[in-house]
């Protein structure tokens, strides 16, 4: 974590809010507990950094439920997300309601999850809209040291459903660990690929998970 903080603070004085190739940090902090054997309420709070991560631009709230009663292999989740995001010197408000349906597997040794979501963006400045994000992740059969450090990829595309229908991709490489029986975490870096007016805008971050589970 603090070899990925040092490095993006090198990098931070060459880099443009929405230039090609800057340098952000992302953080993820979250909870969750059970209602009862079907029920589980998850709630996310996530930070993003921008410019060499040195400025703040968006802000999310993230509420859900998740039943998985159905089967050991497949989960249904009902979210309720709220994001302000930076325009200017503008905070924008959107609302954003969304349904995921995850499976989970094996693979052989490996373990897989592959989640589709269904969003309505309500968004403050703009029209809303449909979108639809998939996201296939697998963890390598391996474990190191006490705390589990297990190693993972993950791709996520985002196409709309009106207008420009691909609209980005991220492709994720990370390690998720346990600090404690109660506490997860994961440390990974993201390259995304975005349009944004026309152009197709790289981008690459560094990321923090903290997962506390009652």
């Amino acid at each position: 974590m603090v070899a990925a903080v040092i490095a993006v603070s090198l990098l931070s004085g060459n880099c443009i809010a929405f230039s090609n190739g800057d340098v952000q940090f992302w953080q993820t902090t979250g909870t969750s507990f059970d209602l009862n054997k079907d029920w589980t309420v998850e709630v996310q709070e996530n930070m993003k950094f921008r410019q060499g991560a040195g400025h703040l631009y968006l802000h999310q709230t993230d509420l859900g439920f998740v039943y998985k009663g159905l089967t050991d292999w497949i989960d249904l989740g009902f979210n309720y997300k709220v994001s302000f995001g930076k325009v200017g010197d503008h905070w924008i408000q959107e609302n954003r309601p969304h349904v995921n349906i995850t499976f989970n597997g094996q693979l052989g040794a490996f373990e897989f999850s592959d989640r589709s979501r269904f969003e309505f963006r309500d968004k403050e400045d703009r029209e809303d809209l449909w979108r639809y994000v998939h996201r296939f992740k697998i963890k390598l059969p391996c474990e190191f040291t006490k705390f589990k450090f297990r190693p993972y990829f993950a791709d996520q595309v985002y196409l709309n459903f009106e207008g420009q229908t691909f609209e980005k991709n991220r492709i994720y490489s990370g390690v998720s660990f346990e600090l404690t029986k109660n506490v997860e975490s994961e440390i990974y870096y993201v390259w995304q690929l975005r349009k944004f007016d026309g152009q197709w805008i790289e981008l690459n971050a560094f990321g923090f998970t903290l997962d506390i589970l009652f």
